[in-house]
């Protein structure tokens, strides 16, 4: 049984006390009990004694999935145990490397365990397994059992349908739900909650996206092939907390941000306002040097107002706004308020994108931030340049990323977090260069790749990072508001405490910030060359380093080959993020 330090009766053993108003807090977070002599009896030998039936089963899977002992919660897998621990007792290659074990199913290189539970990734090829839809590329399915769940508040915008009788017999309670592009069975074995989710789309099928309907069968016969392999039984498991020290003095460099939920007006989801959500869900570093500013990338400069409609043309340098709110706008990416403080929360900003958490279920999922400055190529250009900054790890963690996709993830599991965040818009042929793909470690402040333009091509979006959070609950992993995280993170960063612009507050002048021109327009020829001073002395006539603006601490990388398009499709792009 896990063993659960100041334990609360009702299991939810640690709940933050009423938030003070715009001041950070925890978040919340309900614990599993474990009954591990019930999962030891579901063992194929029912076992009476889980203490010593547990490690030989570690130790045999353990080649397979590392760090399977680590696990505080039984490991539920959908594998033939008999026949994989009889190869394996007779040291047969197939137990090292065959996937005849899991069915039609096959193991990624994602398997991550520790204090806060498990985390696993199979593939599956439909075409390959019988079932009666066509999709041509592998299915992705995702499984977790968790020794603590994040404790939510509404909105929580999920629907739910009647499991099938087959399921509600062998998982008593189990439930199926569409959240946020998944369909998830979420149920409770053990006194621990688990949940299988598949990324789908609530629509007809198609070449580019599986429904739901589709994704549904693979995902019932992934649940039917379940079993008990794994976990280490008598895990003590302290109260998770999260760091929310402040610093207690002012930024030096005036950093200010709009608080949680502070959209730019009328930009969220049919108008409806933001999430304030003061809520601080890990301690983790700002992914980017500072300075760098959380900024819309649809509602500010050189933004297309995502189909809200905009009024004036979107040329270069011209004035336009968009057609929610009368906020005036410059077609130009370089605008000195893209690259200043303050910051403002995007999170819930309009997008067709499912967030149960936004008030009208609809959203951004997570926050765009630009870097220091915005480089380009020429005077008058109106497009920054991608690959200037360097983008970094936030944690120590795991990648999960397959070749080619343009997110990538970074999960960890601990006693105090178990979250996972993604990176979206850098390179994917860089990434898959540098390796960047399921099942590498990474350290924080690790390198990850540089900022870029990448939507679905070169140039298909802004220069920015997007950034997104998810923690997992009980229906699974689930988008959250990140801005109060990474207000933590840059105040830690900086050293200093930022200013919270409320309700009210005059909104702040916005300096002048040029952008850095690599290569500037000379000036008009001198009439008569200016003939050097003499130097006073020999230490006088020493060479002096010319000073240029500061570009970036990182070196340069020059980015790949692109095609030459026409100025009527330089602008055509994805407004934002997948």
């Amino acid at each position: 049984m896990v063993s659960l330090k100041h334990s609360a009766a009702a299991l939810v053993f640690f709940i933050s006390s009423a938030a003070v108003a715009d001041e950070m807090h925890a978040p919340r977070f309900i614990a599993s009990n474990a009954d591990w002599n019930a999962a030891a009896k579901s063992l194929p030998d029912a076992a009476d004694d889980a203490a010593a039936a547990f490690p030989p089963l570690n130790a045999a899977l353990g080649t397979r999935f590392p760090g399977i002992e680590k696990s505080t919660v039984p490991v539920l897998l959908p594998i033939d145990l008999a026949a994989y621990r009889k190869d394996r007792d007779a040291d047969s290659a197939d137990a090292a490397t065959s996937n005849k074990y899991f069915g039609d199913f096959f193991p990624s290189k994602f398997f991550l365990a520790g204090p806060a539970g498990y985390d696993v990734t199979f593939w599956i090829k439909p075409s390959e397994a019988g079932f009666k839809f066509n999709w041509p590329k592998p299915i992705e399915i995702e499984l977790g059992g968790a020794a603590y769940t994040y404790d939510l508040d509404d909105p929580n915008h999920q629907e739910i349908f009647p499991p099938p009788k087959e399921l509600a017999d062998k998982f008593p309670g189990i439930k199926r739900i569409l959240r946020e592009n998944h369909v998830r069975y979420a149920f409770e074995r053990f006194g621990v909650p688990y949940v299988v989710s598949i990324q789908c789309y609530d629509r007809r099928p198609s070449s580019k996206y599986i429904s739901c309907r589709e994704a549904d069968p693979v995902a019932i016969r992934f649940l039917n092939r379940l079993v008990t392999v794994g976990g280490t039984p008598g895990q003590t498991i302290a109260e998770p907390k999260v760091n929310l020290a402040r610093p207690t003095e002012p930024a030096k460099d005036g950093f200010s941000y709009y608080g949680p939920g502070d959209l730019i007006p009328n930009s969220g989801w049919h108008k409806m306002p933001g999430r304030a959500d003061y809520t601080v869900y890990a301690r983790v570093r700002f992914p980017m040097e500072a300075p760098a500013y959380i900024k819309s990338q649809s509602f500010l400069h050189w933004g297309d107002c995502y189909r809200t409609g905009h009024v004036g043309r979107l040329t270069h340098d011209a004035p336009y706004h968009c057609k929610v709110n009368d906020k005036p706008l410059v077609f130009n990416e370089s605008n000195p308020e893209n690259f200043n403080y303050p910051w403002r929360d995007n999170f819930c900003e309009m997008r067709d994108f499912l967030v149960g958490q936004c008030p009208g279920g609809y959203g951004h999922q997570g926050q765009d931030m630009r870097p220091s400055n915005c480089v380009i190529d020429n005077d008058g250009g109106d497009r920054c340049l991608p690959y200037q900054h360097t983008i970094l790890a936030v944690h120590d963690g795991l990648m999960w990323r397959t070749p080619g996709n343009l997110g990538a993830y970074v999960a960890w599991n601990t006693a105090d977090e178990h979250v996972r965040f993604r990176y979206l818009h850098m390179n994917p042929k860089m990434m898959d260069d540098d390796g960047l793909v399921t099942g590498r470690p990474v350290k924080e402040g690790e390198v990850l790749g540089k900022v870029a333009t990448w939507g679905d091509y070169e140039s298909g979006t802004s220069y920015h990072l997007h950034f997104n959070l998810q923690v997992f609950t009980k229906v699974g992993w689930v988008w959250v508001n990140n801005y109060m995280t990474l207000v933590a993170s840059y105040e830690n960063l900086i050293g200093g405490r930022g200013t919270e612009i409320k309700a009210g507050d005059p909104a702040p002048v916005i300096p002048d910030k040029p952008p850095v021109v690599l290569h500037p327009t000379p000036p008009p020829a001198a009439t008569a060359e200016a003939k050097p001073a003499e130097p006073k002395s020999m230490t006088d006539a020493k060479p002096v380093e010319a000073k240029r603006p500061e570009i970036m601490k990182a070196e340069k990388v020059e980015p790949p080959a692109k095609k030459k398009m026409r100025r009527k499709k330089r602008h055509k792009r994805r407004s934002d993020d997948d």
